[in-house]
């Protein structure tokens, strides 16, 4: 059991996590914007988003499950290496011009969000691998 914070509850589940619960509002954000992306990426762009959204709760849950933190770290490095893939096709979207400049940058705000986010708990999790 983690606190997140010095003030934070106790993290008992991975649903407590703050960033688990961040990464889980994009990916509805992520489904919505590739809504209006064309039919024609159905099978490209919008499933690799869409993948790559999903991995990010889903690494970071499997990572809580874990029962040895060096696996439980893997998992986080998986979910970070995921959302660097989805902040590139995010931006290959503005450039192809499915998303508009106004809503890339949201949701780049919100990768950058979960991104932070994630490199404290990795943080967290490494310092107490030294104690």
């Amino acid at each position: 059991m983690v606190a997140a914070h010095p003030n934070a509850a106790p993290i008992r589940r991975y649903q407590d996590l703050r960033v688990w619960q961040l990464s889980m509002d994009l990916v509805v954000e992520i489904y919505h914007a590739s809504e209006s992306f064309p039919k024609r990426e159905t099978y490209g762009l919008i499933a690799q988003c869409r993948r790559a959204a999903v991995s990010l709760p889903s690494n970071i849950a499997e990572g809580h499950g874990r029962r040895h933190l060096g696996d439980y770290l893997h998992q986080l490095s998986v979910a970070n290496g995921s959302l660097m893939e989805l902040e590139t096709q995010i931006l290959i979207a503005g450039r192809l011009g499915y998303v508009l400049p106004d809503e890339r940058d949201i949701l780049l705000r919100r990768t950058s969000d979960v991104g932070r986010m994630l490199a404290g708990l990795i943080a967290a999790l490494k310092r107490r691998r030294v104690k």
